[in-house]
């Protein structure tokens, strides 16, 4: 008994996974690319303004002109900009 051919329906899944691993493959070499490049060192005068940032929204939170939350929301916004040593 000769051996059954292929079905296109099965030629075409091995096509789409050929596709789908070179797509795959294209990504992780674009993100390899872009890992390598680092991100700006951030400097003292941009680490200054952060403080005064954090600082002013301090007094504005203790003046009662910010709400709590609005508060901690920017807050943890401004503190994630800060360079850790």
């Amino acid at each position: 008994m000769a051996n059954r051919r292929t079905t296109f329906g099965k030629l075409q899944r091995e096509r789409d996974k050929k596709e789908k691993a070179q797509m795959k493959a294209e990504r992780r070499a674009a993100r390899l690319e872009n890992k390598d490049e680092s991100p700006p060192e951030r400097t003292a005068t941009d680490q200054d303004a952060v403080l005064d940032a954090l600082a002013d929204l301090h007094k504005r939170f203790e003046d009662g002109a910010i709400s709590i939350d609005e508060f901690e929301e920017r807050r943890d916004q401004l503190t994630s900009l800060l360079r850790v040593d």
